[in-house]
């Protein structure tokens, strides 16, 4: 029986999300990717809350002009500029069931050239 994409990324996430674990000091850096749109969070698992996020859909990088990927590291810079604003150096990386290519791959590069270690 073939699995639908959909189903494929889930049993990736699962076993991802196994492994890393987000705390208050070193979060989660989980990243979402839709068709249009990418979405980055970080995200202290123990407490169940949000710490910082951003998205393609900021008055900033919405207005922007470039293709998808160039957005990605966009959103990748400005993630790694809010985790600095409340003192976070450290995260670790949930690539959420998508391959490390890409827009993926654009958003962590942006992330460590901005100054999170992962």
């Amino acid at each position: 029986m073939a699995l639908t994409k959909q189903e494929r990324r889930d049993r990736i996430r699962k076993r991802i999300r196994k492994i890393v674990s987000g705390t208050d000091q070193t979060p989660r850096l989980s990243i979402f990717r839709s068709n249009k749109q990418i979405y980055a969070q970080l995200i202290d698992d123990r407490t169940g809350n949000t710490l910082a996020h951003a998205s393609s859909l900021d008055k900033e990088i919405a207005a922007a002009e470039g293709n998808k990927t160039e957005k990605a590291a966009q959103v990748g810079k400005l993630i790694a500029e809010k985790a600095k604003a409340i003192n976070i150096e450290t995260v670790v990386f949930d690539r959420g069931g998508y391959l490390y290519h890409g827009r993926v791959k654009s958003v962590a590069d942006a992330a460590r050239e901005g100054g999170l270690k992962f």
